[in-house]
């Protein structure tokens, strides 16, 4: 901290402790202007932080900021909220003492980022393991649902807590996070049914009518334009452009997945946000003084969303049911009586919706097991309120600061009364205003002003805002700090109404309008409507309002009593830690960075108390330092301790300080530490040091200039070794590389003979060129000379790629010359060879057997030739036909298999199936395009021809032959017709056949010697082909 003191007069000091004139509040409010101007937002007062909102962002919370501060000493680095809470934290982590960060200010003022980064902070330094970082990121997303439920847009800050918050983080022993706990503290739920002119409702309304789905919407009844709620249009224009509410939505629903909350539990929570917007909707006429529900619509929106009966609810929004000495009484509600009814409705269930919320956020923040844990609690609560018109939540508001003050004041000098007393340092008294008295003139019990707000609420008869004002009027009328319109002096009465009060706070004055103060201590809610929504079916309804409280006819304690409780209850939680303060200050009311308001400043440096802290810590000393560290700093202004000092640091310290001529009351010698009374002291010993220190760079440059001298003369010392050293080691290598390139030029020849059939290197590389050229001279002599005899000679190892693409290319040369020297005739065969090898390769088994004999065009015996020729030329030729293949078949009848010799003539466009003895007689004829031949894949010569269903009219059925030349045969076929798919070529065991009038028969196919073909017993034709 000391390193900034020279720049005192343009950045002010980093301590206020440190201050001149430290009872002037104008020296205090400027020292925080010039480090606000420098982006310099933090200032200490003693261990007590004080953060300026800079309205803008300053980039000093990132991860390099976050390592430099943690396990730094609170006063070693720059003010920071990381330098406080890393202190806090390892309080706890290594004394074991459970921490409180007590946050405050005025809305606006930056308490809850304050929070958020303490929380960032937490997370950041503990460590990264899966369990951890599950406990880190509920902790963390619990804020954007409390800020959604909780926060709101007010014309002094757009995300304004409107409740106090106390979060406690637990620790096991490591310092690891592994749960927390929340407390809530006086909602300000009026705010559900009233907002000021330019202030927005809570965030939750606007987020859910903003980010929810269309369908979502339907199912809650609600519609995206805000102006059709009365609950969100009181504060007129406010719908808050700089607030993403989509966005927020987005985080909203990101935090309740974290924090694990079930979908009906989700459900059930948005269905009674929805149903309080739709509260507001409820309208109501008068007719003979009886109120009438006027919008039916809304009612029913209500009652389906939080599933509770239409006219139950509408009956008790209507009329009150009293019980009185055992006589019940309804009596309906006028008008006014019934929107009064309607609106605490609303406020009831919002308030205890988030009361719940708060609940099921601690069951998610709950450790796993029931061990009692260290604890670092965060208080973000609300600073002190003065208005131009306060009611009875400032009441609240500033009886709440004004406890905080009494155990800030109490702990403050408690702790700067333990430091003196563990130092061996003498005490003095120090006067300080004792804010007891305000706070008895509150709380005392049968005396306070919350007793007397009590009676009036319970004592029977017509109480009212007024008579209430008249009682404390003269119960307190001789009190000092209380100011009523009766007892003022002329010139206050005229600032005040009669209507008002007046207490003299620490903080300053404020004035209390009475108007409403019993309505809102009573927070009453009707029977009726307790009883309708205990009877709701949605399970957070039935929870927040259960069947006990319908039964109960006790009175519930007034609200500011209950406030008292839980505001005793967390000062007791608070006496129990050691307490961490930072103190947040709004520069201006308008929301803007680099705008610093003096007198918005000054306002809220009296009403935090911090000239008082600030007296409270300086009534002492002003600067304390452990021996070490002011050794360690100021140690060169002193000859006897510079360098280094060789005694104990305390000796070492006194011998500097004598050398620099402190008087005896300016200082003081602890057992670890240095008091320095005077911060003119302090300033003149560090002026000195930052002289001492031109001094001391003079002397660091002289040694330093030598040695860099010293270090220049070695280093061309060296160099010429060096080179002499590199000449002659360049000679002894030039001498050796000659007699290296001799040995490795007569090595490389011989190893390039020997490894000439090899792989090619660079050793062998000549030796190859030359076994190349030579093969392919030897080649060129001895070439293959014949298609059929395709020897290929030899070749060297690095000529063997070679030689097979030349093989291939000359194979290829001859064939191609072989093919061009081929006659019609023999092309024609071979070209039926390849299609044949198409068909029936790997296919039909006796195709090997026709690989060797040519195809011909005719098979029928000479003796048959002329006959037939005769016959086809006088009855096949006249049609335009030509014959293209004949050869003599046995057919097999349809239905016996007798064997019949026929002759089957192919011509270009059909079957012929002739009987020739002494003549020819046409038994057949089908034409090409319309059959299909079916072999087996077998050695038998079978052929079927498949016959379509018109020709089985005009024939008997499907033709069984048995072709000698049957390969020959079905090959000359499909080269006629180019259809190779009328072929199948079957591979199973039994074929069937068809017959007229659509009759089947079975063909059955076997292996064995001798082949035949014959009827079986089971009467089906059997082929018995060879294997």
């Amino acid at each position: 901290m000391e390193t900034h003191l020279q720049h005192r007069d343009r950045v002010g000091v980093a301590d206020a402790v440190l201050l001149e004139d430290y009872t002037n509040e104008t020296a205090f409010v400027d020292n925080l202007e010039k480090r606000f101007n420098e982006n310099l937002i933090y200032t200490y007062i003693g261990p007590v932080l004080v953060s300026v909102n800079p309205y803008k962002d300053i980039h000093i919370y990132g991860p390099e900021y976050i390592e430099e501060y943690e396990n730094k000493h609170f006063f070693e680095v720059p003010p920071h909220v990381f330098a406080l809470t890393d202190t806090a934290y390892r309080s706890l982590k290594e004394e074991n003492r459970e921490q409180c960060i007590l946050i405050a200010g005025e809305s606006g003022a930056g308490k809850t980022e304050a929070s958020k980064k303490v929380l960032q902070y937490v997370a950041a330094v503990t460590e990264h393991r899966g369990a951890v970082e599950k406990v880190k990121d509920k902790l963390l997303h619990s804020n954007p649902l409390l800020e959604a439920f909780g926060n709101a847009k007010t014309n002094r800050n757009d995300n304004s807590s409107r409740f106090g918050k106390y979060m406690d983080i637990q620790f096991d022993f490591q310092g690891l996070p592994v749960g927390g706990n929340i407390l809530n503290y006086l909602l300000e739920k009026s705010r559900v049914i009233n907002q000021a002119p330019g202030e927005r409702n809570f965030h939750i309304f606007y987020q859910l009518l903003a980010g929810a789905s269309d369908s979502e919407l339907d199912e809650l009844c609600l519609k995206r334009n805000l102006s059709l709620y009365y609950y969100l249009s009181h504060g007129g224009k406010s719908n808050g452009n700089n607030l993403d509410d989509k966005k927020a939505y987005d985080e909203v629903k990101k935090g309740i997945a974290t924090l694990e909350f079930s979908e009906l539990e989700q459900k059930e929570m948005f269905s009674i946000v929805a149903s309080v917007l739709h509260m507001g909707n409820v309208g109501f006429t008068e007719e003979e003084g009886k109120a009438q529900i006027s919008k039916a619509e809304a009612l029913e929106a209500i009652c389906k969303l939080i599933g509770v009966s239409e006219s139950q609810l509408a009956k008790a929004l209507t009329h009150r049911t009293i019980t009185a000495h055992g006589d019940v009484v309804t009596s309906p509600l006028n008008r006014e009586l019934a929107v009064y009814a309607r609106d605490a409705l609303a406020k009831a269930i919002y308030d205890r919706l988030f009361t719940w919320l708060v609940q099921r956020l601690n069951r998610s923040l709950q450790s796993e097991d029931a061990r009692k844990y260290k604890a670092m609690g965060i208080l973000d609560i609300y600073g002190f309120e003065i208005f131009q018109k306060n009611s009875f939540e400032q009441l609240c508001i500033n009886f709440c600061n004004e406890k905080l003050q009494q155990l800030f004041i109490e702990l403050t000098l408690k702790s700067e009364q333990e430091e003196y007393l563990k130092e061996g340092i003498e005490w003095q008294n120090v006067d300080y205003f004792d804010n007891k008295v305000i706070c008895d003139l509150i709380e005392e019990k049968h005396k306070g002003i919350i007793s007397v707000m009590d009676e009036e609420c319970l004592r029977p008869g017509e109480p009212t805002d007024v008579t209430m004002l008249a009682k404390m009027n003269k119960n307190f009328k001789i009190h000092k700090h209380y100011i009523s319109h009766e007892k003022a002096d002329t010139k206050t009465q005229k600032t005040m109404g009669r209507d008002e009060f007046r207490l003299v706070h620490y903080a300053g004055d404020v004035t209390y309008n009475i108007n409403g103060f019993l309505e809102k201590n009573n927070d009453l809610l009707f029977r009726d409507l307790k009883e309708a929504m205990c009877n709701s079916t949605n399970e957070i309804m039935k929870s927040i309002f259960p069947a006990k409280e319908r039964e109960s006819m006790k009175r519930p304690e007034t609200a500011i009593t209950q406030f008292r409780t839980s505001l005793n209850n967390l000062m007791d939680i608070l006496m129990d830690k050691e307490p961490s303060y930072i103190r947040c200050i709004k520069p201006n009311d308008v929301k803007k960075a680099a705008v610093f308001d003096e007198t918005l400043v000054r306002h809220q440096v009296k009403y935090l108390g911090l000239m008082e802290n600030l007296r409270v810590r300086r009534a002492g000393f002003a600067y304390r330092r452990l021996y070490e560290r002011f050794l360690q700093r100021y140690k060169s202004l002193c000859n006897a301790t510079w360098p280094k000092w060789h005694g104990s640091p305390r000796e070492g310290v006194q011998t500097l300080v004598n050398a620099l001529g402190y008087e005896k009351d300016e200082y003081r010698m602890g057992k670890t530490k240095i008091f320095i009374r005077f911060p003119k002291t302090l300033f003149q010993t560090e002026d000195a040091f930052q002289l001492k220190k031109h001094e001391l760079a003079s002397k660091i440059q002289a040694t330093y200039k030598s040695v860099l001298q010293r270090r220049k003369y070695l280093k061309t010392k060296q160099s010429a070794i060096v080179i002499q050293k590199w000449v002659r080691r360049y000679q002894a290598q030039k001498l050796a590389e000659q007699r290296r390139k001799a040995a490795f030029t007569i090595t490389r020849l011989i190893k390039g003979f020997l490894t000439r059939n090899g792989p090619v290197t660079e050793i062998n590389k000549a030796f190859i060129e030359l076994a190349k050229a030579e093969w392919l001279i030897r080649l060129s002599k001895s070439l293959p000379q014949n298609i059929l005899n395709r020897r290929w000679p030899p070749c060297p190892h690095a000529c063997q790629e070679a030689s097979a693409l030349l093989e291939r290319y000359y194979g290829a040369h001859m064939s191609r010359v072989y093919r061009y020297k081929l006659k019609p005739e023999k092309k024609e065969q071979l070209e039926l060879k390849v299609l044949a090898e198409s068909l029936f390769k790997n296919k039909k088994k006796i195709y090997p057997r026709s690989i060797s004999t040519w195809f011909v065009n005719n098979r029928v015996p000479k003796e048959q030739q002329g006959i037939l020729s005769d016959f086809i030329a006088s009855t096949i030729a006249p049609t335009g036909e030509k014959e293209k293949y004949v050869t003599p078949v046995m057919k097999y009848d349809r239905h016996g298999y007798k064997p019949r010799e026929r002759v089957l003539v192919v011509t270009n466009r059909a079957f012929y199936l002739l009987e020739v003895t002494k003549s020819v007689k046409q038994k057949h004829r089908f034409p090409l395009d319309v059959v299909s031949l079916v072999v087996t894949s077998e050695n038998d010569k079978v052929l079927m021809i498949r016959l379509p269903e018109d020709l089985m009219k005009k024939d008997k059925g499907d033709l069984i032959l048995e072709v000698p030349q049957l390969i020959e045969a079905l090959t000359k076929i499909i080269d006629l017709t180019k259809k190779q798919h009328m072929l199948s070529i079957l591979d199973q065991k039994t074929i069937e056949h068809h017959m007229k009038q659509g009759k089947h028969g079975v063909i059955e196919i076997t292996t064995g010697n001798p082949q035949s073909i014959h009827k079986s017993k089971s009467g089906h034709l059997l082929i018995v082909a060879s294997p």
